[in-house]
């Protein structure tokens, strides 16, 4: 399953989100260039894709990665609400280190790079979501109010079966993270232009008690730096896409 991807992969891929990709358009400088690869696809279609992944009745997990304020956690949450009880979400977030432990680190002013989660308790975390062995695990999530994770806030049914998981660096190759892609059944890239990221990351970060100077620095002193790393890594997905829908309102900055 871990395959580099190739157009004939996302000709493939498009059976059941549609035949067509987003074309490949003139653009000026600075302006936003589709790519060709790149399928171009709505809510509706992903979660058919998913039930036809599930259709089996086997336990799967389903990787969306993408870079900061590309929409991952709104489509996330908008796949598992049109699929009902077959899916439950467990956002990577949810294994971010606590503030305290970054401070001490030396690592709280980049907060969201890769080095700031538990990466290893992540893999874990998916190892068990896979054998299903328990009746009930309890995965943590992320508390946007508080900007740390809550233990045991996510309960996880052993039936439920499709495990949906979201996060920047599903598709890492280095530093722990490269054992996250085997544990997942296919990892989806979700797109979005420049721009738009960085309108939707300021905004998130105003809305959170920053300053618009706060907010833009943040943004482009660590937010799209670690984009630059997310987008470097893109071409081992399954699929890319870029979601019709309007996914502006995605929660995390990571």
């Amino acid at each position: 399953m871990f395959q580099q991807a190739s157009s004939a992969r996302f000709r493939e891929g498009a059976e059941g989100c549609n035949d067509a990709v987003v074309p490949a358009v003139s653009t000026t400088a600075g302006k936003y260039e589709r790519d060709p690869m790149i399928l171009a696809t709505t809510v509706d279609e992903l979660a058919d894709r998913a039930r036809t992944m599930i259709a089996g009745g086997e336990r799967l997990l389903l990787g969306i990665t993408g870079s900061p304020g590309a929409g991952k956690s709104t489509l996330c949450a908008a796949l598992v609400g049109a699929l009902g009880n077959q899916a439950t979400l467990v956002g990577m977030d949810g294994f971010h280190l606590a503030n305290d432990e970054l401070v001490r680190l030396g690592r709280r002013d980049r907060k969201g790079a890769p080095d700031t989660f538990d990466v290893d308790g992540y893999i874990a975390m998916l190892k068990r979501l896979r054998d299903q062995e328990s009746p009930v695990v309890y995965a943590p999530a992320f508390d946007r109010g508080l900007e740390e994770p809550i233990g045991s806030a996510v309960p996880v049914s052993r039936d439920v079966p499709l495990i949906v998981t979201e996060g920047n660096y599903l598709l890492m190759g280095s530093d722990g993270w490269e054992y996250v892609r085997p544990t997942l059944d296919e990892v989806w890239y979700l797109d979005a232009p420049r721009h738009v990221r960085e309108g939707r990351l300021i905004e998130r970060h105003r809305a959170f008690g920053k300053t618009f100077a706060q907010a833009r620095e943040w943004t482009r002193e660590v937010d799209l730096r670690n984009a630059d790393l997310v987008e470097a890594m893109r071409t081992r997905a399954d699929l890319m896409v870029e979601v019709l829908d309007d996914l502006a309102l995605e929660d995390s900055p990571w």
